[in-house]
């Protein structure tokens, strides 16, 4: 089924399901930035409800439930509007994303004046680079020298690491440029982490293969973050987010 077909049958059965509970449906992500990929990208959706409770929940099982098994997409993330208002601060890049590229399929828009506290922001996207850091270091340890299941690892990161990237350049107060390889390489101009690193990895997502050691390239990709995430801990001001009498 075509995106479009998808995700109008998708907000017809949310529909018939909720009633009036039902506020609004936003697509977000890859499909709302126009760079879908199909086979590769998800369609990512978000609700909101009058009230949610356990009943209302459960009606909107089965229509969640085909969007799951049959159309092979993540599951509606579902808030209500003033706790999806309130949540920026400890959502605060996944709350930027929906607000920068967003496509109302039903209902009001209820994303466009939502208020992102950038400071934490930056907090944010340096723990989630530590993590995907930490985790990468975890891996090595656990799989060794079997080469299948690193690049498995490699590939499987890629897609949050571009993500992460592209918010290190907002933090930065940078609009990002479109593509992953543009995003690569600005930020190697403005941490010194090398684009190669990451475009290695990114190709190997896209080709299933990684050119030359795949042991070197897990090593380059490491150290690329390493690099970012002392550039942005670095360069970024700290001093608001910090306790009164630090």
């Amino acid at each position: 089924m075509a995106m479009e077909a998808k995700l109008a049958e998708l907000v017809s059965r949310l529909k018939e399901a909720a009633g009036k509970n039902l506020e609004s449906v936003i697509l977000y992500g890859s499909a709302a930035r126009g760079e879908f990929r199909p086979g590769a990208s998800d369609l990512n959706v978000l609700c909101t409800l009058v009230q949610i409770d356990v009943n209302e929940m459960q009606r909107l099982a089965p229509a969640v439930g085909w969007w799951v098994r049959e159309m092979k997409e993540p599951a509606p993330l579902f808030f209500l509007t003033e706790e999806l208002q309130r949540s920026t601060d400890v959502f605060a890049i996944e709350s930027l994303d929906v607000k920068r590229s967003h496509r109302v399929l039903f209902g009001r828009d209820v994303v466009s004046d939502l208020q992102i506290p950038m400071n934490l922001h930056r907090v944010e996207v340096e723990h989630e680079l530590r993590l995907l850091l930490l985790r990468l270091r975890q891996h090595l340890l656990h799989a060794g020298r079997n080469e299948l299941e690193l690049l498995a690892v490699l590939k499987r990161s890629i897609s949050s690491a571009v993500t992460l990237l592209r918010h290190t350049l907002l933090a930065f107060g940078e609009e990002p440029p479109q593509g992953a390889p543009n995003i690569f390489a600005r930020v190697e101009e403005l941490t010194g982490a090398k684009a190669e690193a990451f475009s290695r990895i990114y190709s190997h997502r896209e080709t299933g293969s990684v050119e030359g050691d795949s042991l070197a390239a897990y090593d380059a990709y490491m150290h690329a973050l390493e690099k970012v995430i002392v550039a942005l801990d670095g360069m970024v001001p700290k001093r608001e987010w910090q306790r009164a009498g630090r």
